[in-house]
């Protein structure tokens, strides 16, 4: 199911509901060589995304100590890049649409979810993380070799003057 080029990625997934995590749990331990992080307090998940790089993170909507969206703010703060999903247990279309407009959620997932439309969201949210890195590389050797290539001119032109 998974590609190589997102099985060491690192997924932070936030529910207060032990049940919840166990069950992501044990299907991405079955079907994924992902590296997964589950939390049940949504201030210990951004305590550790803030020391931590991450690839894609997954939160319920309905937590005590705050919401989803709250949550999901929070993490697109602290790492924009990493895409961001939304599980609920409340099929409620305006939650959606302000998780959305406010977090630039990527995808609202409704509780029970269907764990193969889950695999490929977050194999899909993955590979669209790990194209961005890719991305990010080269344009820092673009630069790079752009500062290099000044140098050289810059050098040239010095022994031409």
């Amino acid at each position: 199911m998974t590609s190589t080029d997102t099985e060491a990625s690192t997924i932070v997934i936030v529910d207060d509901e032990q049940m919840v995590l166990a069950s992501l749990n044990a299907f991405f331990a079955l079907e994924t060589n992902y590296n997964i992080m589950d939390f049940t307090s949504a201030n210990q998940a951004l305590q550790y995304i803030r020391e931590h790089e991450i690839d894609l993170v997954i939160s319920d909507q309905m937590m005590p100590e705050m919401d989803g969206i709250t949550f999901l703010r929070a993490v697109r703060e602290l790492q924009p890049a990493v895409p961001r999903y939304l599980l609920t247990g409340y099929a409620d279309k305006e939650n959606a649409i302000a998780a959305i407009n406010q977090v630039a959620l990527d995808k609202y997932i409704e509780k029970p979810w269907d764990n193969e439309q889950l695999a490929a969201l977050v194999d899909s949210g993955l590979r669209r993380r790990n194209a961005m890195k890719a991305l990010d590389r080269k344009m820092l050797q673009l630069n790079a070799a752009y500062q290099e290539l000044l140098e050289i001119d810059q050098g040239l032109r010095k022994t031409h003057a």
